[in-house]
């Protein structure tokens, strides 16, 4: 804290000149690894970049856990791991950190919170098995769901899961009821 001038002080006391800081240099995006604007890569499995995506397994959890409904060989982790992994693409695409709508969106999506199709049941029960514990089945399980599915609210899928098929990748459909 500076003094004011009539206060004597010896002269190692006195306040220092500041040194300045330059502003800094003008900075390009040149580097091999860099990416320079436009959309996000999509490719199989490549994932969804966004902020603070492990949010969205810690909302699963406390928010949903008791809510989940499973079917024969299928676990409640495994549910909320796969539905935070599609909640968390969710909320990337539209540039922010997961909700609990967007979790929810997940698990209304594949019918984890009632009223869910027998067909869309015993489609999602091979897709679910041990997905808590493998990141390759998480991504495949997000590449399976389009952005159009995506920007839906939870309402607009409930309204939809008679049409369930509708909300995939058809690829994903129908290589599984083949």
């Amino acid at each position: 804290m500076t003094q004011p001038s009539y206060v004597p002080i010896v002269e190692a006391d006195q306040v220092r000149p500041a040194y300045r800081a330059h502003p800094p240099r003008d900075w390009r995006a040149d580097r091999p690894a860099d990416r320079r604007g436009g959309p996000s890569p999509r490719r199989a499995e490549f994932g969804t970049p966004g902020p603070d995506q492990g949010y969205a397994l810690l909302l699963a959890d406390r928010m949903f856990a008791e809510r989940v409904q499973t079917a024969d060989g299928e676990s409640v982790a495994d549910a909320l791991h796969g539905a935070a992994e599609v909640g968390a693409a969710r909320a990337a695409l539209f540039g922010r950190a997961p909700v609990a709508k967007d979790v929810e969106h997940g698990l209304v999506l594949f019918g984890f919170l009632g009223s869910a199709p027998s067909d869309l049941v015993a489609w999602r029960v091979p897709r679910f098995r041990s997905v808590a514990h493998d990141a390759h089945d998480r991504r495949r399980l997000v590449d399976m769901v389009p952005d159009s599915t995506l920007r839906l609210t939870p309402d607009e899928i409930r309204g939809r899961l008679g049409q369930w098929r509708d909300l995939f990748v058809a690829d994903a459909v129908v290589a599984a009821t083949a």
